[in-house]
């Protein structure tokens, strides 16, 4: 008998309000220094961790032993065929290993990894069998879908049968304008399974952003819901889709998802899309079994796409063997999951972490999608999650954290955190009060993993593990195989000052190109024009003596004061962390050394109209007080909003050249733009 998805009703995850703590009032840990120590793992954490097996693992195969965490990456930094190597046979990646070094070559660019070799990414995804569940999707309606390992074969199956009969052949794109839900996951999956290459955006994208990073790459097939919900509210974007369709001239067809409104069929059919056929007449079939394409190492998986705050957003080609050797090992040593896990990262299909959360099933977890606002109908929602679907690791972005601790919310009060293992932080640095907040009011004994990486590498390159401790405003440390450093201007390595986060060594999942970039020179702009030959990551960061990894911000968004170099992020964790303030931005406004700029602090008060000459000058000091005279600003002022990216980070380059004349069309695309409005004060 066909099987469709449908939506099933199951128990809200909403209750008791929390009670919210008066503004600028002190949690137990609030003020806390940078590198205190917060928490240790037992010894039966250390003992049952998936690094402590992948030790002996490789004491065993390699006669490799490691006195400590630190060495243990030291090796696999520099060592890099045996460890990647390692993860492979570790891990029990599917696939055909070649006869072939694991690293033929180690220019960068231009890596050559596993030549020979032949895998799939979907074929690993989908290795676990069985009725438990694979896939959790909820609404914040509350509508959900569970799929068992069994019917997600199934699913893919047939969704991948009906691609096929769309035309969709190896290399062919498929993208899709679809949110965090099953259908998403079911026909990534289907899409790797063929050979075809992915690439999705989630709904909240406008006509143009969708316009941008699609008619880059041509896809043959377009998977496309009506509509969404957002806080509570449906949007309808059919409209946009119309507009999308018109600047892809090789679509053959699109797929409609009805995910919200009760008259899509009508409204799909007088809007003529090309070749428009429905979800459930894609997967109709008999099929019960996927089948696999075998892929070189090297071959396209997915697309996915710089934020394009400034121009067309790169899009960014990362290869079927290189996201499955770095997401295992990712998932496996340093968040440690397993079968036995529930894991869930806020985040929608336009985000790179939505590619991380679907690469749980390689490690046999359950994946939970949430799709919906994260603080609908308040900030408790995904903390409720825990309790109700018994989540054992959790990932949220530091600005979720830093509102939370803001609204003096105590997950621990209104559910039950005694399944979450571990709590995942990315998306900006988080302060050492949000360190603090986790371990007071979510719970004590969790590890708590601030990640920083990117789109550019679909992983980390500083990530705490699971047998280190944690201190606050520190990453617990590089992540394994990546050999990253600080360097300074001139190219030299640098510790516990703040310099550039570089990498210098290859990744197997370093991005293979953009696409149609064909003398590769977008790419070697983007990543190797300051230091040849090495990968210059766009971060400021330091790294301190215990080992860990603080990233300051942006380097592009450097203070330069003085001639000094200053990063953002420590100036924001004591601005945020003073008495009425709830979110705030810095822009210099210098253009270079020889032309000195204002220090402008652009802050927003918790009750609009607070910011006085009196509290400015008492945030002055205070700044003067916790960092150093030149993070002192030359003015403070207040505004409605903080500008951000559509994942959450501030928008402090663009309104930099906003403030110097330079047009809006020029200076940002609105298109990547989660809250246009707030731009309006830097416009004026």
């Amino acid at each position: 008998m066909e099987c469709r998805l449908r939506f099933t009703r199951v128990g809200r995850v909403a209750g008791n309000q929390y009670t919210q703590t008066p503004d600028g009032a002190d949690g137990p840990n609030e003020g806390v220094r940078e590198g205190s120590l917060l928490w240790e793992p037992s010894p039966e954490r250390v003992r049952d961790s998936g690094v402590t097996h992948y030790r002996e693992f490789v004491a065993a195969e390699y006669g490799k032993r490691f006195a400590d965490e630190h060495e243990l990456w030291r090796w696999s930094a520099t060592e890099l065929g045996p460890f990647w190597d390692s993860i492979w046979t570790f891990c029990g990646l599917r696939g055909e290993r070649g006869d072939g070094p694991a690293l033929a070559n180690a220019r960068m660019p231009g890596a050559t990894w596993f030549p020979g070799a032949k895998v799939n990414y979907a074929e690993n995804a989908l290795g676990r069998r069985g009725p438990e569940p694979a896939v959790i999707a909820i609404r914040e309606d509350a509508a959900t879908v569970v799929l068992s390992w069994d019917e997600m074969r199934r699913q893919v199956a047939r969704c991948a049968a009906g691609l096929r009969r769309l035309g969709v052949h190896r290399g062919d794109r498929v993208a899709a304008v679809l949110p965090n839900c099953a259908h998403a996951v079911i026909a990534m999956l289907a899409t790797a399974s063929i050979g075809a290459v992915w690439s999705s955006c989630s709904p909240d994208f406008g006509p143009s952003g969708l316009a941008d990073r699609f008619s880059q790459i041509a896809p043959k097939v377009l998977i496309v819901v009506d509509g969404y919900t957002y806080n509570g509210t449906p949007h309808d974007i059919l409209h946009n889709i119309g507009e999308l369709v018109e600047s892809l001239p090789e679509l053959a067809a699109t797929v409609v998802v009805p995910y919200v409104a009760a008259d899509v069929v009508e409204r799909a059919i007088r809007m003529r899309l090309p070749g428009m056929t429905w979800w459930d007449e894609l997967v109709i079939g008999l099929e019960e079994t996927p089948t696999f394409e075998p892929m070189p190492f090297a071959a396209p998986l997915w697309i996915l796409y710089s934020s394009g705050t400034t121009g067309l957003p790169k899009p960014i080609v990362h290869s079927h063997g290189g996201i499955l050797l770095e997401h295992l090992k990712s998932l496996a040593l340093h968040l440690d999951l397993g079968p036995d896990d529930r894991f869930c990262w806020f985040t929608t299909t336009g985000w790179m972490m939505w590619n991380f959360l679907i690469s749980g099933m390689l490690v046999g977890s359950t994946i939970v999608l949430y799709d919906g606002s994260p603080t609908f109908p308040d900030n408790s929602t995904l903390w409720r999650l825990v309790e109700a679907l018994e989540l054992t690791c959790l990932g949220v972005s530091a600005a979720f954290i830093h509102d939370c601790l803001g609204k003096g919310l105590s997950p621990c009060v209104v559910a039950d955190m005694s399944t979450l293992r571990t709590v995942g932080s990315t998306g900006s640095p988080l302060s050492t009060d949000g360190y603090a907040w986790v371990y007071d009011s979510v719970k004590p004994d969790v590890l708590l993993t601030s990640i920083s990486g990117g789109t550019d590498v679909c992983g980390p390159l500083a990530a705490a593990l699971p047998t280190t401790p944690v201190r606050a405003g520190e990453m617990g440390g590089r992540a394994l195989g990546c050999a990253v450093d600080v360097f300074d201007e001139a190219g030299k390595p640098l510790v516990d000052e703040v310099g550039e986060l570089v990498v210098t060594a290859p990744m197997p999942s370093m991005p293979l190109l953009f696409w149609g970039d064909r003398d590769g020179s977008r790419l070697r702009d983007s990543y190797y024009s300051t230091y040849p030959g090495v990968w210059r990551h766009g971060d400021f960061a330091r790294l301190t003596p215990s080992g860990g990894v603080v990233v300051e911000g942006r380097s592009d968004a450097t203070l330069n004061r003085g001639g000094i170099r200053l990063g953002t992020a420590e100036l924001y964790r004591v601005v945020e962390r003073s008495d009425g303030v709830r979110d705030s931005l810095v822009v210099d406004t210098s253009a270079g050394p020889r032309q000195a700029g204002q220090l402008l602090l652009f802050v927003v008060m918790t009750r609009r109209g607070t910011l006085t000459e009196q509290r400015a000058a008492a945030l002055k000091a205070e700044i003067r007080a916790e960092l150093s005279p030149r993070h002192v600003p030359d003015r403070v002022i207040e505004i409605l909003d903080v500008p951000r990216t559509l994942t959450g980070k501030k928008l402090e380059v663009p309104v930099k050249r906003l403030l110097a004349g330079v047009p809006l069309d020029r200076a940002v695309s609105l298109a990547a733009i989660a809250n246009p409005e707030a731009l309006a004060p830097f416009i004026r």
